[in-house]
């Protein structure tokens, strides 16, 4: 916490103010508008997988319809396709970003068009706070008129050719989950800069109850507005995102001083016109042997690292679906290390951390 929660949330008491709508709310909103620009749109809601779920919803994805979706990420990303009945078809990585890769989507396009059922929407995510190749995905989108929704959920504060990541797409997400940039312990949003677009999600996350002074609903509806109390920590939160962005990225930089001179262990740099908030940092290890030898040195140090995301394609869950992959997000799996990147741990943790690692390494 940054300091200035406490009264945002008080604030939210004294006002009697407790339910998911109200002064925290709308502050919250206009603030990340504000940060965002573009002519964002804002809509505060539960999670950043309910982001997804009304985000795929209002592309108007439906039961049976195909998804393309990212396998390399978190299965947050994945998992509301499944929500609305559609076919999640999982696109494996490139290695510049660790993000979808643009050779491997077209192809899955081409050949889903060729079969008859063009897909209906792509996930696209900017993982680890790394964008994705925006320019590249973005003209595959337009050139087959198929919408992404950009998965921001690791990215806020991120940034490519000095535009705000969750501001690429017809529809963004962001989360606020305890372990992100800024959290408001759960929590996430709907992005977009379409004012319909806002209004019908916020329509749909508070029971799609109807204009009428009784209670009538035309459609199903959710549960999926975030609550006052909970804004009012996002308000704090705000006031403190330029400096965890700037704790995060100092992290990252006392990691490679420490360990970028020793050729086995590889970090991923910005390409040119990438900013990334440097949510964690990651390594990757020459084999997987020694990625497990790192971690456990760890671990009985009671320093917690972990492996990177398991590939949706190899998740047990979504082994009967359809999948393009070149073996880059398996390799990153089997080699690669999140390290602790929280901006309150003291730089002598880092250290020594980084001395742990050496030592294995060497």
């Amino acid at each position: 916490m940054g300091g200035e929660e406490q009264s945002f949330v008080a604030e939210a008491f004294e006002q009697n103010w407790i339910a998911p709508l109200g002064p925290n709310v709308d502050s919250f909103e206009h603030d990340l508008e504000s940060y965002l620009g573009s002519e964002s749109k804002v809509a505060l809601l539960s999670s950043g997988t309910a982001a997804i779920h009304l985000g795929l919803k209002l592309l108007g994805v439906e039961r049976g319809d195909d998804v393309i979706c990212q396998s390399f990420t978190f299965s947050a990303s994945a998992n509301p396709i499944q929500y609305l009945g559609a076919n999640p078809i999982f696109v494996d990585s490139e290695k510049d970003t660790w993000n979808i890769c643009p050779s491997l989507l077209e192809k899955c396009i081409l050949e889903r068009i060729a079969f008859g059922k063009k897909p209906k929407a792509i996930i696209a995510v900017h993982l680890y706070g790394m964008p994705y190749k925006v320019d590249l995905i973005n003209s595959i989108s337009q050139k087959y008129n198929i919408p992404i929704l950009e998965d921001s959920a690791e990215a806020l504060g991120s940034m490519f050719n000095g535009q705000n990541c969750g501001t690429f797409a017809d529809i963004s997400i962001l989360s606020f989950n305890g372990n992100k940039i800024i959290t408001t312990s759960g929590g996430g949003a709907l992005v977009t800069k379409n004012v319909d677009i806002k209004s019908k999600a916020v329509y749909l996350a508070t029971q799609a109850r109807d204009n009428a002074p009784h209670y009538q609903h035309s459609q199903i509806g959710y549960n999926y507005r975030m609550s006052n109390v909970l804004a009012g920590i996002g308000r704090g939160q705000m006031k403190v995102l330029k400096d965890r962005v700037e704790g995060r990225r100092k992290n990252y930089s006392t990691y490679t001083e420490q360990l970028s001179s020793l050729t086995n262990i590889e970090f991923l740099s910005e390409p040119k016109g990438y900013f990334s908030n440097r949510w964690l940092t990651c390594i990757l290890t020459k084999s997987f042997e020694v990625r497990e030898g790192i971690r456990k040195a760890l671990e009985d140090e009671n320093i917690e690292s972990r492996p990177l995301w398991k590939p949706m394609h190899m998740q047990p869950v979504f082994a009967e679906e359809l999948n393009y992959v070149n073996g880059v997000s398996e390799d990153l799996f089997n080699r690669g290390l999140c390290l602790p990147s929280g901006t309150n741990i003291p730089k002598e943790e880092l250290l020594r951390t980084s001395d742990i690692i050496k030592k294995i390494v060497k």
